[in-house]
């Protein structure tokens, strides 16, 4: 048996009255957790700013106490990119060369 136009009846889409609102999705709870993110950033770029520059003075220390000829070059290398980076605020690159001073320190 076939089925014909007249034999297949399709429900029509259903949508609120107009005027109606729908729920909200996220609402007050995103813009919390927004917000609070918003509140705790200039703390973690402030903690960064500060490890940096505490770490470049690591390295400034470890270059004047004579360090291995090994050590040296490296030593060099962190300092510079750390003061680099620091001018430019990219404070998480200048934490990653004192992590690479450090290294080569053997701490």
């Amino acid at each position: 048996m076939k089925a014909t136009a007249s034999s297949c009846a399709v429900a029509p889409l259903s949508r609120p009255p107009s005027g109606a609102t729908l729920p909200r999705r996220g609402g007050r709870g995103f813009a919390l957790a927004l917000f609070s993110l918003a509140l705790t950033t200039p703390a973690f770029a402030a903690d960064d700013a500060a490890s940096c520059a505490a770490g470049i003075t690591m390295i400034r220390d470890a270059l004047a106490a004579n360090p291995s000829e090994a050590a040296l070059p490296k030593l060099k290398k962190a300092l510079r990119v750390a003061e680099r980076e620091q001018k430019e605020g990219e404070f998480d690159e200048c934490l990653d060369a004192v992590a690479d001073a450090r290294k080569a320190l053997g701490r």
